[in-house]
């Protein structure tokens, strides 16, 4: 393994620090992939910035929890599995959702199986999705914002999961009982 530097307020890079304080105001402390994402001030502004968008979207908790989630379990993220878990409760969503996503077992709704399967064809087959799959998104009520809007999840996630690989990013001590691994069984979609 490869060591990456985990910053502080004291050992960043100065162009990350107004940025790490955000991060501090936001959640009451310093999330360890941030701590890892300071490395790059822009890497972590970015991620902010995708993250402040993602939670702009039309979707609400419940939605924004299944794409977070469909991308997380997929790509077996040891950190943001449990990170988003702690998230979801904090945003009141049902534990038979958070429990369904970890899992991979089926959703309360078709409506939000459809939005976990359509994410997660949408990054098995990176956006080369078919007709007949975005036609049975828009059947379960979902219009072109959302296949745009779960791009951009996609995006966030994708920083979040592969720094958190590639830095084995340490579980922050809030979430060490929300740890997960992925079971045999995987998702068919």
């Amino acid at each position: 393994m490869v060591d990456f530097p985990s910053h502080d307020l004291d050992t960043a890079p100065e162009a990350s620090k107004p940025l790490l304080e955000n991060s501090q105001k936001a959640f009451g402390r310093l999330p360890g992939l941030h701590k890892v994402m300071a490395e790059s001030p822009q890497v972590l502004e970015g991620y902010q910035v995708l993250h402040k968008l993602f939670t702009e979207t039309a979707f609400d908790a419940d939605e924004m929890t299944v794409v977070w989630q469909a991308i997380n379990v997929e790509h077996e993220c040891h950190y943001c599995v449990p990170a988003h878990t702690g998230i979801a409760k904090r945003m009141k969503v049902s534990d038979d959702i958070i429990d369904a996503l970890r899992n991979e077992t089926p959703l309360p709704s078709a409506k939000l199986e459809a939005l976990r399967t359509f994410t997660v064809q949408m990054l098995r087959q990176r956006g080369n999705v078919f007709d007949d799959q975005i036609e049975a998104f828009f059947a379960a009520g979902y219009g072109h914002r959302a296949v745009l809007d779960i791009i951009l999840g996609l995006s966030q996630k994708v920083m979040s999961n592969y720094i958190n690989h590639i830095a084995e990013t340490p579980l922050d001590e809030v979430v060490k009982p929300l740890a997960w691994e992925r079971s045999d069984k995987h998702l068919e979609v």
